[in-house]
Formats: C-alpha cells, structure tokens, sequence
C-alpha cells in the first residue's frame, strides 16, 4: 500500500466505521481518485489522513496513467446513506 507516515508519526485520526447500520441507513461506497505526480499524490493522501478521511494504507498503490509524469491512486470508503 501506499504509506508516508513518518515514524514517530501520531495513532490514527481516523473514527471507526459503524458495524451495523441505523435505523433507516444503509451501507454504501464511495470512491476517491487521485491522479498527478507521485510527489502530489503523496501530499494529497497526507493531507486526507490529517483530515481524518482515510489511513494511508487504504488507498491503493499508484499506477502509472501512460502519460509522463502521471500517476493514479483509489481509495474506496464504505459509507451510511438514507
């Protein structure tokens, strides 16, 4: 996977998902694609994890697009929905 946290870095800021689902929510995902540099998908996936949005190792490894300099990375979450 895809990880750039530093050592000493902090536990995750992530919450947990919920294990079943609330009266009237059902379970749903959604995916999130990044697509530029290495350099920025690295900062782009950082920025995510500080924001609490996923861990580093959820998304996928990058993939080069066949464009110079291009590479891709996914992350899918699982989320509630009326």
């Amino acid at each position: 996977m895809f990880n750039f946290l530093e050592p000493d870095a902090e536990a995750s800021t992530v919450p947990p998902e919920p294990t079943s689902p609330e009266a009237g929510l059902r379970p749903d995902k959604i995916r999130r694609l990044a697509v530029g540099s290495l350099e920025t998908i690295r900062i782009t996936i950082k920025a995510q994890h500080k924001q609490g949005y996923a861990e580093p190792n959820d998304w996928s490894d990058p993939t080069p697009t066949g464009r110079p300099n291009e590479w891709f990375a996914i992350v899918t979450k699982r989320v509630w929905v009326e």
